[in-house]
Order: C-alpha cells, then structure tokens, then sequence
C-alpha cells in the first residue's frame, strides 16, 4: 500500500510545477514516484528542465525523457521536490536513506522553495527514530567517529556509529566517493543545533539533517492527500 501512497503524493506534487520551471529533482522511491507522474506530462508538452541529486535519479529520468540540466549550466532553481525519511512538525526532516545527502542539500539550497512527498509513515514528533546519515570523508574516519560522538554527548544522545555497508563487506561509498555513519540517535530534539555542531567537525562532509529547507510537505494517507506549510 505505501506505493500507492508513493505515488499519490508523486502525482500531487505536480501541482506545484509550472511551465518554464527550473526543478530540483530528488533521490529515492518516492522521488521517482513523482518522475513518474512527471514524464507524461513532459511528453505532452510542459517544458522544465530539472537537475537530478543522484547518479539514480538521473538515470530515471533519462530513461523517461525527462530533460536535465546541471547546477553548473542552471546554478539558480525554482523548486526541489524531493521525498524524506522523517518529517517533524517544523518541517525539519531526516534525509540521506538513499546515500545522495550532499546532492540533495546542495540543489535543495540552491532552490527557492523545497516540496517534500511522503507517506504518513514519515511523520514524526520529534526526529531520530530513523537512523541520522552523516557523509564523511575517508580520511580521518576514527577521528571523526569520536568528535561526532562528543557532539552527540553535548546534545544528551548516544546510541551506535555504524559505518554503512555497499555492496558485501565493502563500505557503501555516495556519488561523491564519501562514506556515510548513519548514527542512531534515537530522538534529536534540538535538530537546528545539532546541524550546526556537526557541521564544525572537519571530517563531516555533510549530514541528513535539513533544517529550514522545506516548505511544504505533501504528505498521502488513507485519507487522501493532506498539505502541510512550513511556520517559517
């Protein structure tokens, strides 16, 4: 049932993009839900160009005909839209399930507005519950485990550092050739913080917390589809 649910937040997004947008096209299921509903209309005539936040995504949208730019040719966007692991009622979300975080927070920020698709399973109260990604160079690994970890010691969290697996025993490595420690903080009730104190350590590439980014949340239910505005 959550494709459906996939796919009827995918299809709902459409309404929020117009003819001559300039789009930030997001990574994971979900995103690629919204490609779905995307492509048809492409086809019958809407004219965008979007930039994909993943090796994946772009190849979706190629085999759709979806056409695509990158920030380099196109470095100012209208729109992201883009799926999330969780979603508070601030709309900060946990990102970076799919491995793309870097991608998706820089095309995110280079974007006026940011639409996030969801199923309900995705709301949450506060977030955590989903393990936290931080990409991180190679360079340095043991060093940076233990300054996340004293990071996580100011914010009152604790809970395991995994190192994310690829394929077998090997490290999973992202489009940018990083490596990911998906932190199981449990419950970050100071996401805005925690970003920033994440960010000043210098083997942390970039981590799944997005804070600020989102605009509106379209999230599918049995219900129907309900639209949720950010405060800010």
């Amino acid at each position: 049932m959550s494709e459906n649910l996939k796919a009827d937040a995918g299809r709902a997004a459409l309404e929020w993009v117009h003819d001559g947008m300039k789009l930030g096209i997001g990574t994971g299921s979900t995103a690629e839900a919204f490609i779905d509903a995307l492509a048809p209309k492409v086809a019958g005539g809407l004219q965008i160009v979007g930039v994909p936040t993943s090796e994946r995504t772009r190849a979706h949208c190629e085999k759709l005909g979806v056409p695509l730019t990158t920030l380099e040719e196109t470095p100012h966007l209208d729109l992201t839209i883009d799926g999330a692991d969780e979603i508070d009622p601030a709309l900060n979300l946990i990102k970076g399930g799919g491995g793309a975080l870097l991608r998706e927070k820089v095309v995110a920020a280079a974007s006026d507005a940011m639409v996030v698709i969801a199923d309900d399973s995705k709301l949450v109260e506060a977030l955590g519950a989903f393990p936290l990604p931080i990409e991180v160079n190679a360079f340095g690994l043991a060093a940076t485990r233990i300054a996340i970890e004293e990071v996580a010691m100011q914010h009152q969290l604790s809970g395991d550092l995994e190192l994310r697996k690829g394929e077998g025993s090997e490290p999973y490595l992202t489009d940018g050739g990083h490596l990911i420690i998906d932190a199981s903080f449990s419950r970050i009730l100071e996401p805005e913080a925690l970003s920033v104190n994440l960010n000043s350590i210098p083997g942390v590439v970039e981590h799944g917390l997005f804070t600020g980014l989102a605009t509106r949340a379209i999230v599918a239910g049995q219900g129907g589809v309900k639209v949720i505005e950010s405060s800010k």
